[in-house]
């Protein structure tokens, strides 16, 4: 699309970021307004401007975006290796695989679970934004695991409530560097958006309330295998507690694994799989509990530390 703008910032959004004030005057999203930002659509007084720059009332706004494909439209793509775990006539639960987003988002060109889902024929939800139909939560790109779509209005409004209210038992497997003392405990810390990388996040003072549960499964010498309940559910909370904890997820070099144990290992990403979903049936209120195995490649990783191989 092409949206060549022109706007003089208001008094009234005076000191905000310029991604918030962008959305706020062009009725984009925010996602999309950073975007715009980062590839330099955007021009502040004629000089180009930065998505975490504050607005100054009264300075001349220039958006021009060039014409383009929508990049949250929602594409029917197959993609290899997504199995369904559960199908019932209100939700599916799918075992996504490493790679998939969940829903088309601004700079994603790949696949989505939603683009999988529409290939295979499946009508899901309608409700929430365009391109987010049916997702009522999410699993990162890099991680695997258990994820359930809504397929009804009902059960989008009924699931969306329940992660909302935290009835859902999200459960992952991890296998961290090293052994957590103690071997069973509780990871209370706020994570907010690192202050230098806007892919990261961090333990930060003034961050979102996060809580973890881990047990350890399995201590192996070089790392350890741990169950983990998460009771929010914050963007990289498990690789932030433990990265904190100074026991980074195997393989995942964001946030400090070591990288000769990840190349041992074969792994590519973070050692991290949502194991197990259960949740109140959205009409029944039955309690529905669907659990998804090691990937081939997480399994060879276990494999190798327990055989001594690494």
């Amino acid at each position: 699309m092409s949206v060549p703008n022109a706007f003089d910032i208001p008094e009234s959004a005076e000191g905000q970021r310029m991604d918030a004030v962008l959305a706020s005057l062009t009725g984009a999203s925010r996602s999309v307004a950073a975007t715009w930002c980062s590839a330099g659509y955007v021009t502040l007084d004629g000089a180009t401007v930065q998505k975490s720059a504050r607005a100054v009332p009264g300075s001349r706004l220039i958006v021009t975006v060039p014409d383009q494909p929508d990049p949250l439209q929602i594409v029917a793509e197959p993609v290899e290796g997504m199995e369904i775990l559960l199908d019932d006539e209100d939700f599916v639960v799918i075992d996504k695989p490493v790679g998939v987003a969940a829903h088309p988002s601004p700079g994603w060109v790949g696949p989505t679970v939603v683009g999988a889902l529409a290939a295979a024929g499946y009508r899901i939800s309608t409700s929430g934004a365009p391109e987010r139909v049916g997702i009522v939560h999410r699993l990162d790109v890099g991680t695997s695991g258990a994820m359930v779509v809504a397929k009804s209005e009902h059960a989008y409004t009924a699931l969306k409530q329940a992660f909302r209210e935290r009835t859902v038992d999200k459960q992952y497997h991890a296998l961290v560097q090293g052994l957590p003392d103690p071997l069973e405990g509780t990871i209370e810390a706020p994570i907010g958006r690192h202050p230098a990388h806007d892919w990261k996040f961090a333990v930060m003072e003034d961050g979102r309330p996060s809580v973890t549960h881990y047990w350890v499964e399995e201590a192996f010498g070089k790392a350890t295998l741990v169950k983990v309940r998460l009771e929010t559910g914050r963007t990289h909370q498990i690789r932030v507690h433990f990265s904190a904890l100074r026991h980074p997820c195997a393989g995942d070099l964001t946030y400090g694994a070591d990288p000769k144990l990840a190349a041992e290992l074969g792994l590519t990403r973070q050692w991290l799989h949502a194991s197990m979903l259960s949740f109140a049936h959205p009409r029944s209120g039955e309690r529905v509990a669907v659990e998804s195995k090691f990937p081939m490649d997480l399994q060879y990783a276990l494999d190798a530390l327990a055989t001594g191989m690494v």
